[in-house]
């Protein structure tokens, strides 16, 4: 059974940068595709950023040029630099894998969030402004 870790949320003032880290176990990250997402108190999740088996990469269009999500196959960890952060950045951020390609070793997640498997237990961001 797969784990998934995160950790470097926290507060930082507007315009700051946080790098939140996936920590996943075995070699899950190879053969997924990894999203990070995010959730207010009494809102549904919504998908942050993800990256696909062909290291295609998707970005919620008010992260797009501030956020960068990026793995480290070799320290099976994956990353999201947040920067120039704004208070509307705020929620917790979950890690998630989606290990179950299709036929050809493609996985590609989706917007649903049953799509994938895999989740951490979040790790806060806090912006204040």
């Amino acid at each position: 059974e797969a784990q998934l870790v995160e950790s470097g949320g926290g507060s930082v003032q507007t315009g700051g940068s946080l790098r939140l880290s996936c920590s996943a176990s075995g070699d899950i990250m190879r053969t997924s595709c990894m999203g990070w997402w995010s959730q207010v108190p009494g809102q549904g999740m919504v998908r942050v950023a993800r990256i696909d088996t062909l290291n295609v990469t998707t970005y919620l269009d008010s992260v797009k040029g501030r956020f960068t999500i990026s793995p480290d196959n070799a320290k099976n960890t994956m990353y999201l630099q947040m920067n120039s952060l704004k208070p509307e950045d705020t929620a917790m951020y979950y890690c998630a894998a989606d290990s179950r390609p299709d036929s050809t070793g493609y996985s590609g997640g989706s917007l649903d969030t049953s799509r994938y498997n895999y989740w951490g237990q979040g790790t806060q961001v806090t912006v204040s402004s």
